[in-house]
């Protein structure tokens, strides 16, 4: 039997953590979306075995679900509670109905 993360999983948990945000396409019109979002998201980058490195970088957790095409690199998104436009560095898709977005802030509203 099937698993469907979105209903019983993703949904659930967007429903109590997700906040509103603007998706901006490169191309096609802006349009509301829900996502986790996080400032300060913590990445691991294993350069070598013996030494890593971690980034701090923002991030948006979202359901692939919810939008019209699938998201790529170099697409916006407003993030309304802190008034910052990010454009999408990475889509990194989990296999299950989840993305998440590597952001970078464009410095603008």
């Amino acid at each position: 039997m099937a698993v469907d993360w979105d209903k019983h999983v993703l949904g659930p948990l967007a429903g109590v953590f997700a906040e509103p945000a603007e998706y901006i396409p490169r191309v096609g019109a802006p349009y509301a979306i829900e996502g986790i979002f996080d400032s300060a998201y913590k990445d691991v980058d294993l350069i070598d075995p013996q030494v890593d490195t971690t980034t701090t970088k923002p991030v948006i957790g979202v359901r692939q679900s919810i939008f019209r095409a699938y998201p790529e690199q170099n697409d916006k998104v407003r993030i309304h509670s802190v008034g910052s436009l990010f454009i999408v560095k990475e889509v990194r898709d989990d296999g299950h109905g989840a993305i998440k977005l590597m952001l970078a802030d464009t410095g603008l509203p």
